[in-house]
């Protein structure tokens, strides 16, 4: 005789949510806004990642000054959104089940602050229940030149588990518009999330003729 499982109580919805991906996109003070909103554009398209959102009030001028975007623009793009001051939402505890967090640009005082444990504001907070919990940050680092402060505080961060990952443009892919050469670094950020991405283009090897051998005499 068998048996019917028995029907879930959960809406559709729900189970839906559970079976995405969470991931957790901040974007602070630093010059770099695009890195964040194309992070959340591309992750749209990924289709099975649910985004959390939350953006700085430095990281809100930054969009008006770089993109012309407001906060409403942005926050169109993130499935949740939370207000930075909010201390008490749910990406602030351990017990939120989450994938990973970016931090898309990341300001010297963010860095700072996630360096030494001051959760004084949502972003740095959430940063640092991914540290504690063991779980996947990226920190998208944007200053140069860096002084020993700065230098210091990238290796604290990364003796702690997080990664550090300025958003350094790659040139082998020969990028045609600023455009390739933002979303080359944001797909990279997504490898290191573990999300498939089989449109990204992947480095296969020279595509000129191998250089001819030197003679050593």
């Amino acid at each position: 005789m068998t048996t019917s499982p028995a029907p879930s109580n959960l809406p559709v919805e729900s189970i839906r949510a559970a079976s995405q991906k969470r991931i957790i996109v901040a974007i602070s003070g630093a010059s770099g806004a695009v890195y964040g909103v194309r992070l959340l554009e591309k992750l749209r398209e990924l289709g099975n990642v649910r985004t959390h959102l939350t953006v700085s009030d430095a990281g809100l001028l930054n969009l008006r000054q770089e993109l012309d975007m407001d906060h409403a623009q942005v926050a169109a793009l993130a499935d949740v959104v939370h207000q930075v001051r909010d201390i008490g939402a749910a990406i602030a505890s351990g017990s939120f089940q989450c994938d990973g967090m970016v931090v898309a640009p990341c300001s010297m005082r963010t860095l700072a602050a996630v360096a030494h444990g001051l959760a004084d504001n949502l972003i740095t907070r959430a940063a640092d229940v991914m540290l504690k919990e063991r779980r996947r940050l990226i920190l998208m680092v944007r200053e140069t030149p860096l002084n020993l402060a700065h230098l210091r505080n990238m290796t604290s961060v990364t003796e702690m588990g997080g990664i550090i990952f300025p958003p350094v443009p790659s040139f082998y892919h020969r990028p045609q518009t600023l455009a390739d050469m933002v979303d080359h670094t944001v797909s990279r950020v997504i490898d290191l999330l573990d999300l498939p991405q089989p449109e990204a283009a992947r480095w296969e090897g020279p595509q000129t003729s191998p250089l001819p051998e030197l003679k050593t005499n």
